[in-house]
């Protein structure tokens, strides 16, 4: 399955070293998997995220631009299921340092609006809640550069915090996530120069 999504990664749109006066261009492909064990019982919980981004590099360290991700995933539930299917888009800043004409590191910084609906399924019964909010992130990655604009990064997850609310009920939904460790994402690139 893994092996799936890193070649799959490899076939989707990623993110790109800055290079001064250039569109990036790209997208990840996310997976994040908690397995836990209480008294011999096995709770799995896994999701995949992608990533679409377009950004303005207007220096060599300095990227702004907007990107959303869907994400969707499922765990255990009392005696059912919860999968949850969400939406996020916001603007970002990147600062990349290079350290060498392959290797460089950058950081994303941003913010938006998302949603979110759960589906809950016990034995035949369905239910379902949507909610809205904000969240913010950041992301440290590793990039390596191929030629002509085209790239590789990997990321293995970030800090990211995200509120949400019912509109329909007082329901709401603080979620503070610290994944370093926790999630991979992988993704390619392409830079087009700008006149």
């Amino acid at each position: 399955m893994k092996k799936n999504l890193i070649i799959a990664a490899i076939a989707v749109f990623g993110m790109m070293n800055a290079q001064k006066n250039t569109l990036l261009l790209g997208g990840n492909i996310g997976y994040t998997s908690d397995n836990t064990s209480v008294s011999g019982k096995k709770s799995e919980v896994e999701s995949f995220s992608f990533t679409p981004t377009v950004g303005y590099q207007f220096n060599d360290h300095w990227t702004v631009g907007i990107n959303s991700t869907i994400t969707s995933g499922k765990k255990p539930y009392d005696l059912g299921t919860l999968k949850e299917n969400s939406f996020a888009i916001g603007p970002f800043i990147r600062y990349a340092v290079p350290l060498s004409q392959t290797f460089a590191v950058y950081g994303d910084l941003g913010a938006g609006y998302q949603n979110m609906k759960d589906t809950y399924t016990i034995a035949a019964t369905t239910s379902e809640r949507k909610m809205n909010g904000f969240y913010a992130n950041f992301t440290p990655a590793l990039f390596i550069n191929f030629r002509n604009g085209f790239g590789l990064n990997f990321n293995i997850g970030g800090i990211r915090y995200g509120y949400l609310k019912d509109s329909d009920a007082d329901v709401t939904n603080n979620r503070f996530n610290f994944s370093f460790g926790k999630e991979v994402g992988v993704g390619i690139s392409k830079n087009f120069g700008l006149k």
